[in-house]
């Protein structure tokens, strides 16, 4: 994806590559459970409730008109996932992954999508804090965004915030617990802080859903060595 945070970097693109992330910090929402440290076990996702309804009236709001759509969307999503992990070649692969790409990054408003962009540039110039603070600002309007979710988890590990940058990878998960991209990135940085257990648990599902991700299954290999040993 995109999003994947493989690739992530070290970029910084969505599951949508990690293309696939500000306002004040003090306008974002925090994200919750503890902040983990290097070599803690990294803390377990958090209980999501979905968004409230629109309210009614008699013009549909856009929310309430992107609810109409949620079915559709998830049958193609369910169709498309299904696809990727059936996919008999690398190429087919990742032509489907482009296509799960554009559905998991829908443009929910026009701020949002001003937000993310001036955050894309900010990123680009390395200009870090503005970048994140930009990200807090799409999260307060769209607080299911997940690419914005998944950028800013980019800048957090651009930043070596590693805490922060896992925090919200599982704010993806919880919300998409097929973004492939997500789990990358939760296995590199375990990788990187030294969690190695939990870093091939990461790598396992992003395989499971993405089999034919090549970065994650070169990493998958080292660590289930490292971790569990060579087979006798």
């Amino acid at each position: 994806m995109r999003a994947l945070f493989a690739a992530l970097i070290i970029a910084a693109a969505p599951l949508g590559g990690f293309a696939p992330p500000a306002l004040a910090q003090s306008a974002a929402p925090a994200a919750p459970g503890e902040k983990s440290l290097p070599g803690e076990k990294p803390p377990t996702l958090p209980d999501l409730g979905k968004p409230d309804g629109a309210a009614k009236t008699d013009v549909p709001s856009e929310k309430s008109k992107e609810a109409a759509q949620e079915p559709d969307r998830g049958k193609r999503l369910d169709a498309l996932f299904a696809a990727l992990k059936a996919a008999p070649d690398k190429d087919s692969a990742k032509n489907i992954a482009e296509r799960i790409d554009v559905a998991l990054t829908p443009s929910g408003s026009d701020t949002a999508d001003l937000l993310m962009s001036r955050a894309a540039l900010a990123t680009q110039a390395k200009d870090y804090d503005l970048a994140i603070e930009l990200l807090d600002g799409v999260l307060k309007v769209e607080p299911n965004h997940l690419e914005a979710w998944n950028k800013r988890a980019t800048v957090f590990y651009l930043k070596q915030d590693f805490s922060d940058a896992l925090n919200d990878l599982r704010q993806v998960v919880a919300r998409e617990p097929r973004h492939y991209g997500a789990w990358s990135g939760i296995a590199i940085i375990c990788k990187e802080i030294g969690d190695e257990k939990h870093a091939l648990e990461a790598a396992r599902q992003a395989l499971a859903i993405y089999p034919h991700l090549d970065e994650v299954e070169d990493m998958e290999k080292t660590l289930t060595i490292s971790v569990e040993g060579r087979p006798i």
